[in-house]
């Protein structure tokens, strides 16, 4: 778990720029009038609001995904690794433990994400992120209801990004190691990434719709009604009507950068945080190499 918890903080910091700017590129597929904007435009507008501000834009959300790591990754680790040992699996978590980790954490990611695109929602009226306390008082004038926008699409966003990512990609990275690493030509930390790349164009088309729905209702303000799944869907489908798939698929570039970024952080610093653990438990007697100790 601790191991998990890391790479999840190292993950977190690596990727922010990048979650940031694709959140503005996809919120921005409205102007404040509510009238639908061109792809290229929303993106030109994203660029200038990191252009102004381009230390507040990029740690804008960091501090409430930190505190994440913990609201979010204990219950979503936690359920994945404990369904994983009461099923009596072994070795890396399967595709029902990831199924059984993502519907039953939603209740608990959701605030969390409701929160960090709150405070970066407004960069481009104000310039500044949102104060959390001020989003927090907001949601208590409604018995924090609003903390709780965009679950039914996080449901399906973090099915899939606990298949792909904590299922897929590890068993990947052993067949890419298998095939590709015997060979001496890449180093565990190059077919981590060779892994990540491949699985991170999937993850990102299946997610992108979910992730449009996830920012349509949970960007607009906390004082004003809340956004159901059906109207964000139609406001979906207004856009693909007026910019075919690229409407649609908004950030789906960016959105795979970051995929590529995260997955690789993630694993990369799960992977050297259990070689360390592991490594401290041995030296202090805590546990004993079942290969070493025959």
């Amino acid at each position: 778990m601790a191991a998990y918890l890391g790479g999840s903080a190292i993950q977190t910091v690596g990727d922010n720029p990048v979650t940031a700017y694709r959140q503005l590129v996809q919120q921005y597929a409205k102007d404040l009038q509510g009238n639908a904007v061109d792809p290229k435009v929303a993106a030109q507008e994203a660029n200038a609001v990191f252009r102004a501000s381009p230390i507040t834009a990029s740690l804008s959300g960091l501090w409430p995904r930190l505190i994440g790591v913990l609201f979010k990754r204990v219950p979503k680790f936690g359920i994945l690794l404990g369904y994983t040992a009461l099923t009596g699996d072994s070795g890396e978590p399967g595709f029902a433990a990831a199924t059984a980790a993502s519907i039953l954490s939603a209740p608990f990611i959701n605030p969390v994400r409701m929160i960090e695109k709150q405070q970066r929602a407004f960069l481009k009226q104000t310039g500044v992120e949102k104060p959390i306390m001020d989003i927090m008082k907001e949601s208590a004038s409604k018995y924090f209801a609003p903390l709780f926008r965009g679950t039914v699409p996080l449901m399906g966003h973090s099915l899939a990004s606990a298949v792909l990512g904590l299922v897929g990609q590890p068993r990947l990275q052993k067949w890419v190691q298998k095939e590709v690493g015997g060979t001496g030509y890449l180093s565990g930390s190059a077919t981590n990434l060779v892994a990540s790349a491949v699985v991170s164009p999937i993850y990102v088309i299946v997610t992108n719709p979910l992730s449009r729905l996830e920012v349509i209702m949970q960007t607009n303000s906390i004082k004003g009604s809340s956004i159901s799944v059906f109207a964000a869907i139609k406001e979906m489908g207004a856009d693909m009507a007026k910019f075919g798939m690229a409407g649609v698929f908004r950030g789906q570039g960016i959105g795979i950068f970051k995929a590529i970024i995260s997955l690789t952080l993630f694993h990369e610093g799960r992977m050297f945080l259990a070689r360390q653990l592991r490594s401290y438990n041995i030296r202090q007697g805590h546990w004993v190499d079942p290969k070493a100790a025959k």
